[in-house]
């Protein structure tokens, strides 16, 4: 099946990289914290049979403008908006992973879900801090991420070290050959440590419990969470998103490593709100 490939530009001087495959119903697919539209081939392979399916680099990620402005999650989602508009995407699902929903929440907060078919959020809580004694579903402990930010998202030796725990710790289960570490760290790494540092601060500073919230009222909300806090995030969500389906896979890459079951579960969830 042939892929499009284009470069849409959402102001001057920047672009943003976008693949388009197959037919039908609109799936568009935003990757998380500097990862690229690579992370997604298993799911244009799967869903291009059955859906218009779109895959966007954002701002500062992959094969898009790299830009010193704009690396926050406002801003991408007036770029997510810019590209469905010159694409003429209409009625789509959206699909975000990790920092990627925040994308989609920011989106709606500007432009609603008038337009919008259904969601699908990957892993990611609608606000990444918390210091109440009884905590939240959220990224992690205060201290942690600050350290992490302090400590690696300073220089490319850092951002190489904390990718790679990252990967080896929390986004796969299994041990990781050679080469798939060293083309993960490789995808994060298209994006400098300096933007990086940006976008981290950005996701973990934002706060969409309320677009979250209403979204999941509004149209159909599929969350796909990993097993290491499916409690916590199963809770979590029953609570503020009671109307949402939410399911278990794997790591916080499971649709990398467990895709065929990952593209069963999307699948289900579009088949009953076709």
């Amino acid at each position: 099946m042939k892929t499009k490939e284009a470069y849409i530009e959402v102001e001057p001087g920047i672009e943003l990289f976008v693949q388009e495959t197959g037919v039908g119903n609109p799936l568009v697919l935003i990757p998380g914290f500097t990862f690229t539209t690579e992370v997604f081939s298993a799911q244009v392979r799967h869903f291009s049979k059955t859906h218009r399916t779109i895959v966007i680099d954002p701002r500062s990620h992959g094969r898009s403008t790299m830009t010193v402005h704009g690396n926050d999650y406002i801003t991408h989602g007036t770029d997510l908006q810019k590209v469905l508009k010159e694409l003429n995407v209409e009625n789509p699902t959206l699909l975000g992973w990790s920092f990627g929903c925040l994308t989609v929440w920011e989106y709606i907060r500007q432009f609603g879900t008038d337009k919008i078919k259904s969601l699908i959020l990957i892993d990611m809580p609608p606000k990444s801090l918390s210091l109440k004694e009884v905590e939240d579903w959220v990224e992690g402990p205060l201290d942690d991420l600050a350290a992490a930010y302090t400590n690696y998202l300073r220089h490319p030796k850092g951002q190489r070290e904390f990718i790679s725990a990252y990967a080896t710790g929390v986004m796969v289960q299994r041990n990781l050959k050679k080469e798939e570490l060293t083309w993960i760290v490789e995808q994060s790494l298209k994006t400098p440590y300096y933007i990086a540092a940006n976008l981290f601060s950005s996701g973990l500073f934002s706060d969409y419990r309320k677009e979250a919230s209403l979204s999941s009222e509004s149209v159909p909300t599929l969350f796909v969470v990993a097993e290491h806090w499916a409690e916590t995030a199963t809770t979590y969500l029953n609570k503020l998103t009671p109307a949402a389906t939410v399911e278990t896979l794997g790591g916080h890459l499971m649709f990398w490593e467990h895709s065929e079951k990952f593209n069963e579960i999307v699948a289900d969830f579009l088949r009953g709100h076709p």
